[in-house]
Formats: C-alpha cells, sequence, structure tokens
C-alpha cells in the first residue's frame, strides 16, 4: 500500500513540475513572438454603446416600473425609434452621406503596465478612427496607469498626438489613476475628467537598482564587464558602481525629468508646472485645484451625458493569438494579479 501511494506521490509531483515547466514555456515563447513583432495581426472591433445602454434599462424596466407604464413606455419607444429611423435616412440623403447624422463619440481604453505595452493596441485603434472621424466628432480615452517606462508611455501619448493633430476632440477619463507616464497621455488632452478620488500627478522620474558587489566579494566570486565608450554602462547589477557613474547617472534623470516637464507644460499650459512637478500626486479635488484636472466626472457619467445626443462607438484592436500566446499571457497575468493582490494589501494597511 505504501509503494502505491508513494508512487502516486511521486506523479502528482511529476505532473505539477510538467505543468509548471510547460506554463514556463508558453510565457517565453509568447513573450519572444510578442517581441518578434511591431505590429500584431488582428482587427478592429466596434460596437455600439448606445444600444448597451438601452438593453440595460430595458433589463430594469420591466421589473422596476407597473404594467400600464411600461406598456405606454413601448409604445413611445417604438414610435420614436421609427420617427429617428426616418430622420436618419433623410439626414443621410441631404447631407451626400458625407458627415454622420449625429455627433459620434468614439471610446478608446488604456490599462497601463510598466511597459506600456497597450501601446501598440492604441496604435491601431487611433489608425482606424483617423479616416472616419468628422469635425464634429470626439474621443474618450478611459486611462488607468501609475506610469512606467519613459519611452514607452511617450510613445502611448505620441498616438493621441495623433488624434489632436487632425483636430479631433479628446477627452481623458481618470476614474482610479493617471500618474507619472500616465498623466503624460492625459496632458495631451483638451479635457481631463477625474473621479472625486483619482491619483493625478506624480510628474516626476524614479530609477533604483540592487547592486550585489559586496555579496559576489564576500563569496571571492569575480564579475568583469568591458564596454566602449566612458559612459556605455554606469550603474551595473554585478561591477563596482563609482561616484562619477552615479552622477551621470543623476544627471541623465534629471534631463528625462526636464523633458517630461517641457511636454506637460507645452499641452497643458495652465498648470503651474515648477509647483505640480516635484513628484507628488493629488487626488481628484486636490488635482482639479492644482488645475491637473478640468472637473470632477466618472466615465460613466461622461458617456450619460452624451447618450441622447451622440452615437457613443467603443473601438477596441483584439490580436490574434495562438495557444502558446494566450497560454503564456494566462500565466503572466496569473503572476501579476498575485503581485497587485501584495501591492494593494500594503496599500490598504498604509492609507486606510
Amino acid at each position: 500500500m505504501d509503494f502505491i501511494l508513494d508512487i502516486a506521490a511521486f506523479l502528482l509531483q511529476a505532473l505539477i513540475l510538467l505543468g509548471v515547466f510547460l506554463i514556463a514555456f508558453a510565457g517565453v515563447m509568447a513573450i519572444s513572438q510578442r517581441r518578434r513583432g511591431a505590429g500584431e495581426e488582428g482587427s478592429v472591433e466596434a460596437c455600439s454603446l448606445n444600444e448597451r445602454f438601452e438593453l440595460q434599462q430595458e433589463a430594469i424596466r420591466p421589473v422596476a416600473e407597473d404594467p400600464v407604464a411600461l406598456k405606454a413606455r413601448e409604445k413611445h419607444r417604438k414610435k420614436e425609434k421609427k420617427q429617428k429611423h426616418k430622420a436618419a435616412k433623410q439626414a443621410l440623403k441631404s447631407q451626400d452621406g458625407n458627415e454622420p447624422a449625429r455627433p459620434r463619440v468614439f471610446v478608446l481604453d488604456f490599462d497601463g503596465d510598466m511597459q506600456a505595452s497597450q501601446v501598440e493596441q492604441l496604435r491601431e485603434e487611433v489608425s482606424a478612427i483617423l479616416p472616419v472621424a468628422g469635425d464634429a466628432d470626439e474621443v474618450l480615452l478611459r486611462l488607468e496607469s501609475v506610469g512606467g517606462a519613459v519611452h514607452g508611455y511617450g510613445l502611448a501619448a505620441s498616438q493621441l498626438v495623433r488624434l489632436k493633430d487632425a483636430g479631433i476632440k479628446l477627452t481623458v477619463s481618470v476614474d482610479k489613476v493617471a500618474a507619472s507616464g500616465g498623466y503624460m497621455m492625459a496632458c495631451v488632452a483638451d479635457e481631463i475628467i477625474a473621479a472625486p478620488f483619482a491619483i493625478l500627478g506624480s510628474i516626476g522620474v524614479v530609477a533604483q537598482i540592487p547592486n550585489f558587489h559586496k555579496l559576489l566579494k564576500k563569496n571571492d566570486i569575480d564579475f568583469e564587464m568591458h564596454t566602449a565608450g566612458e559612459y556605455k554602462r554606469t550603474l551595473t547589477f554585478f561591477g563596482e558602481n563609482t561616484d562619477k557613474a552615479r552622477e551621470k547617472f543623476q544627471s541623465d534623470i534629471d534631463d528625462i525629468h526636464v523633458l517630461f516637464k517641457e511636454f506637460v507644460a507645452t499641452n497643458r499650459p495652465v498648470l503651474a508646472i515648477d509647483e505640480v512637478s516635484t513628484g507628488e500626486y493629488w487626488f481628484g479635488q486636490r488635482a482639479l485645484e492644482k488645475n491637473l484636472a478640468d472637473r470632477l466626472c466618472t466615465s460613466d457619467g461622461f458617456l450619460l451625458e452624451h447618450l441622447e445626443g451622440s452615437d457613443l462607438i467603443e473601438v477596441r484592436f483584439r490580436a490574434k493569438r495562438n495557444w502558446q500566446e494566450r497560454l503564456g499571457m494566462a500565466a503572466e497575468a496569473a503572476v501579476e494579479r498575485g503581485f497587485r493582490r501584495l501591492l494593494k494589501s500594503e496599500q490598504d494597511q498604509r492609507y486606510l
């Protein structure tokens, strides 16, 4: 009996190890394939948020209203729908099909990570909107990001500049956080709306790197690094860092901060840039007082404001992925969720 249990335990351990290996392998394959091609294969999808809101309302009304009022409303809705359809047809005939009958609001989402990896998706979505957007149309970007790599968020902000250059009104909505690189994107907008307790700001630069030189030296492990060019490598993980290298590294960070401040000041001249570029962040109401936002409103509130007079169109790029990429991304997402939970528990203890 013990022999069978030992075999079962061995097989279970082997299966677990095999599963971990397959997930790790799929993750490596997914990352390598993602990096291999700059332009991902996929398609842009669009759906009407007006219809989505209407379906939500229709689901609640049978319970919330009495049968007589519901029947009258349904009759009125059908009549109104017929009139709208007729008016839309007449509008199309009168304008030769050049402009839409009603202004449109194109809704985009950007959920940023450290590498701003969603920038490829944003690029495709912006490219899809530019040829079809008219003068009366606008774009709403629902932005969530704590910032990250400056080159990634610089490119993401540049995608939004394309909309501005085309004369399309851009509104950025911050329901939770747009800090550092996230605010670099937000400042491009014609209007920034924020929830009352959304976090905005953190206009600064941070860089940190561990150094294991003393640990290697203690264990008699040599490390060699050869470079050509005085500042090819400043601070390192394993080599001995010098004061001159630290000064150069700090100089680079300061220069990035200056460029960051100039970009924000150019795109949002109402800011007292020296006052808000200290690396601090502010919550919604305080951010409004600092001119980091234009008004307090959630993305849902904005959509409801435009529901009656505009066509709300959600635009999303979906990349085609094979099973290795899907498995790898699932494993990557699981690890990321684990880290987020740890960070969230730490933040909850800190702020509440």
